[in-house]
């Protein structure tokens, strides 16, 4: 799967522009990618939780060739190595994973409420992990293990009522010849990309869309070496097989049935439509086995109600290994998810975005009439503030246990009475049901800081920009395969430059103020400034990576000034650098903690 330096046009279906952050949600979305909506879209939206399995020959070689270990993606190992075609055929000759078992599968996805699949019927090393009449490089015909997983899995999916779907890499195939982007093996000036697609991409698409029952997505890949005509015309005759089926937008041109999001990336505000961000469960896609970063069952819960509150669905991806087994921290992190949700799934399944903006509590969802607060870190006096949200509330109550609970109106703002509940409970839900319409908060709404959280944190996107000031999106990695997506206030290089943030402070005292760069050589020693409060705070620059196109972003958490808020109100935090010609940093946030 993922990016690569060299896909130009997927990074620009996949990245966020540029844009003034003054906009409303209603200006910042579209319905689809490709204008139209797919009348079979409500299935996804409502579903909110898929599982990705990334399952392939990679799988048996674990991170490893030859003696040497590899990090980071390990579907892209063939590529990484740049394993000859003739070696990575005798690869397929060992294939054996008699340890897989559909029932499995799929019970741990029903386990862990998800709610649908997609699995590698191709990745970009070119073997099908099915049975193909197209190429004899397949799972039944080159390997000894002379089965189908396919087939039973999708059986199994269709009778616990799973939704199922194959990905499928559509332009890149580092087996064939025509096959895009194997230039170690093939000439890639000899690469006659329209007789790949004719002759083994499209034919091998109408089986999976033929013999495996009905689908309900086919999420494709890096698209590259079709015109917009060419792709339409490729979606178009595989559309006439399945109409129901749902294309990923990395069907390339904007033509996909919904917005995928870069691997890791999820937005920084509510997005309309339907969409969905894709994260693997530890650091790789394809299975490792010196790989043992598992994001645990709260990193999951916590990941998925954010998605959730910004109105898209988590596809979570897990690998499994050579032998066809799920590594059992997914399996266990995954049932303890699904324990969560058993409880707790009102609040995900079939929401849209939240009506309250991020919050130090956490955040919601919502459904006609209701909002669900997601509270993740409670406040230390019990009190929940809302802000904003001036409707009439009918009532106020747990969701696991219905209890209701006190509230006050304070204004446009409301206090919730929070009961006692464990300081580090996963994530707590509570309901509150209103009548009347609630307004949608713009990226101006002034950000909460209260003394009762141990930080309150101010992200770039809420900054208001002026003079040369942008706010960007920015793609990274430390490593191969490990996308990071950080929006932050960039180009501030001339002492007009400013970054302007509006917070709401809801209780007075003491507060230490951070703020979260990235900083090349370049920019070291340069001097800013923050006003907050009628006071100045003068800072100096510290280094935290060299930062060229090659390296990856480092932030530091910069301590610059500690100032008294005497009393609550709105106030604004000004930021700008006090020489001109270099930029000063990229500020990833501003950050307030209350000083005990």
């Amino acid at each position: 799967m993922k990016k690569t330096f060299y896909l130009l046009t997927l990074l620009a279906i996949l990245q966020f522009p540029i844009r003034s952050f003054g906009q409303t949600m209603d200006q910042m979305w579209d319905s689809s990618v490709s204008g139209k909506e797919n009348p079979n879209l409500q299935w996804f939206k409502d579903a909110k939780f898929g599982m990705f399995i990334h399952w392939g020959l990679y799988s048996k070689i674990a991170g490893e060739w030859n003696g040497k270990r590899y990090y980071g993606s390990g579907e892209w190992i063939m590529n990484q190595a740049k394993i000859k075609v003739a070696d990575y055929n005798k690869v397929a000759s060992t294939f054996n994973p008699i340890g897989f078992n559909a029932e499995e599968w799929s019970q741990l996805a029903a386990d862990a409420g998800i709610k649908y699949m997609v699995i590698t019927a191709k990745h970009h090393e070119g073997f099908s992990m099915y049975k193909s009449n197209v190429s004899d490089f397949n799972i039944v015909d080159a390997t000894p293990y002379k089965k189908d997983p396919m087939k039973a899995l999708a059986e199994a999916n269709r009778k616990r009522g799973i939704q199922f779907g194959f990905y499928y890499s559509q332009f890149q195939d580092w087996h064939e010849p025509n096959g895009g982007r194997n230039t170690w093996d093939f000439d890639e000036s000899k690469k006659d990309y329209q007789a790949y697609y004719r002759e083994k991409a499209i034919p091998q698409l109408k089986e999976l869309l033929t013999n495996y029952g009905p689908l309900g997505i086919v999420w494709f890949d890096t698209p590259g070496g079709m015109t917009k005509e060419q792709t339409q015309s490729f979606v178009n005759e595989l559309r006439v097989l399945q109409p129901k089926t749902l294309f990923s937008s990395r069907v390339g041109q904007g033509l996909g049935d919904y917005k995928d999001f870069g691997d890791s990336e999820v937005p920084n505000t509510p997005i309309k439509g339907a969409w969905e961000s894709i994260y693997t469960h530890n650091d790789s896609w394809g299975y490792i086995k010196h790989d043992m970063n598992f994001k645990s069952s709260k990193e999951i819960i916590q990941l998925l109600a954010n998605v959730a509150s910004k109105g898209g669905n988590l596809m979570l991806n897990v690998g499994p290994d050579g032998n066809g087994k799920i590594p059992e921290y997914s399996v266990k992190f995954l049932q303890q998810t699904g324990n969560w949700l058993k409880l707790n799934g009102e609040s995900i399944y079939g929401t849209t975005y939240g009506l309250i903006p991020t919050q130090p509590w956490g955040v919601s969802t919502s459904k006609p009439g209701k909002q669900y607060l997601h509270v993740m870190n409670r406040p230390k006096n019990g009190k929940l503030f809302i802000p904003d949200f001036n409707v009439a509330i009918k009532k106020v109550y747990a969701l696991t246990d219905k209890k209701e609970l006190s509230f006050k109106k304070n204004g446009k703002a409301v206090v919730i009475n929070l009961p006692l509940f464990n300081q580090d409970s996963v994530n707590t839900v509570f309901v509150v049901e209103y009548s009347g319409t609630v307004t949608d908060y713009s990226l101006q709404t002034p950000i909460t800081v209260s003394g009762q959280f141990d930080e309150n944190n101010v992200d770039a996107v809420f900054a208001q920009a002026t003079g040369n000031t942008k706010i960007q999106s920015l793609t990274y990695s430390h490593y191969y395969g490990d996308w990071k997506h950080t929006t932050c206030v960039t180009n501030m290089k001339d002492s007009t430059d400013q970054a302007t943030f509006t917070i709401n402070v809801t209780e007075p005292g003491d507060y230490h103020i951070k703020v979260e760069y990235s900083c090349p050589q370049e920019s070291v020693k340069l001097e800013g400034s923050l006003s907050v409060n009628n006071q100045e705070f003068l800072f100096r620059t510290l280094r935290t990576s060299e930062f060229d196109k090659s390296s990856p972003l480092l932030f530091i958490k910069h301590t610059v000034a500690t100032t008294t808020f005497s009393k609550p109100g709105i106030y604004q935090i000004k930021i700008h650098p006090l020489q001109n010609g270099k930029e000063l940093f990229k500020l990833k946030s501003v950050i307030l903690e209350p000083v005990k």
